[in-house]
């Protein structure tokens, strides 16, 4: 294993270089409403890019220290790139980060895994990843607290048996500590008790479910790609809001969501990378527009910062965090912080 990590260790470390960052960074390209505030939270340089970032990240989870887990994007939908996807995730303190050569070592957290995903994040300590291997198709999901992991569900079967996951996306937790998590392969949402065993291996049909978020009313909200083959090509991509008893409902048809979010009151923040825009779905499925992007840039993960103690001392507590996609190079990512009157943008009006 030591020497496993070694290897993705030194994978991970050329992409950093230490120069001087680009000029304007990416927050300048995000325009959220009026009253809130854009500023650069995780950045860094990567060698032969011009813009400013880190390598590319696409799903994000905080603690309850307030520490930022990011994942690394993998090989989940090119089987044929030649780039090795065996990686520990990054671990930001409280306050962000600029990486450099000298500095992204500290960063890396917990045992390297093949396509790695943040998927969600249990009572603040309990840190959930994807992983997901492209050639047997067999996913799993792993349970981290502080950097030691543990298969939850899913990995190699039993002889004989065909895998409980395929292809594991996001995942995320009920208030009884339930996990569901969506299985892109297989089409469906699997829902899985606090200790990982099965309780519906089709909770939720869905074709090409990826993404997952329960509100404050315990409802869940599942993001699919629909026919889209891949995250980056166009949908029509699905949302649906599905009750606490199982019932689904389709919410939104159209924007593929890349990523999304509960936000305040049972509210849905969604990224559409497709559309370079972040808009709010509300419990009856009205449409806000929140954030435009602008020069090629488009956002690709989201996570609102939980409110405890830690958060609340810092200022950030219910802000969202969002990757960025700076002027159009996928390959480098920016975590950009949006702060502002959440509750009163959210307001009925």
């Amino acid at each position: 294993m030591a020497g496993l990590i070694a290897r993705a260790v030194r994978a991970a470390l050329p992409a950093i270089v230490a120069v001087a960052l680009a000029p304007v960074p990416g927050a300048a390209q995000v325009a959220p409403p009026a009253g809130f505030t854009t500023t650069v939270y995780v950045t860094g340089a990567v060698s032969g890019v011009t813009v400013a970032g880190i390598p590319s990240v696409a799903t994000l989870g905080f603690d309850r220290d307030g520490a930022l887990y990011a994942a690394r994007s993998g090989r989940r939908y090119n089987p044929s790139a030649e780039s090795d996807d065996l990686h520990p995730i990054f671990r930001f303190p409280l306050g962000g980060a600029r990486l450099s050569a000298t500095t992204e070592r500290q960063h890396l957290h917990g045992p390297p895994l093949r396509n790695a995903q943040v998927a969600a994040v249990r009572d603040g300590r309990e840190i959930f990843l994807s992983s997901f291997d492209p050639e047997r198709k067999i996913g799993a999901v792993y349970r981290m607290i502080d950097g030691r992991a543990e298969l939850f569900a899913g990995g190699t079967p039993p002889p004989g048996t065909a895998p409980l996951l395929r292809q594991p996306e996001g995942a995320a937790v009920d208030a009884e500590g339930n996990v569901y998590v969506a299985d892109r392969q297989e089409g469906a949402v699997v829902r899985l008790d606090p200790a990982g065993r099965v309780l519906d291996h089709r909770w939720v049909a869905v074709m090409r479910p990826r993404v997952l978020a329960v509100d404050g009313t315990g409802h869940l909200w599942v993001g699919a790609d629909g026919e889209a083959s891949a995250p980056w090509q166009p949908g029509p991509g699905e949302i649906w809001r599905v009750t606490p008893g199982g019932e689904a409902t389709l919410v939104l048809r159209g924007p593929l969501p890349v990523a999304i979010a509960a936000g305040p009151g049972g509210h849905l923040f969604v990224a559409d990378r497709q559309g370079a825009q972040i808009f709010v779905l509300t419990p009856e499925g009205k449409r806000l527009e929140f954030a435009k992007f602008a020069e090629g840039s488009s956002p690709r993960g989201l996570a609102f910062a939980p409110t405890t103690p830690a958060t609340q001392r810092a200022g950030l507590a219910g802000d969202l965090f969002v990757v960025l996609i700076n002027r159009g190079a996928f390959q480098v990512n920016e975590v950009v912080r949006v702060s502002g009157p959440f509750e009163e943008f959210l307001r009925p009006r």
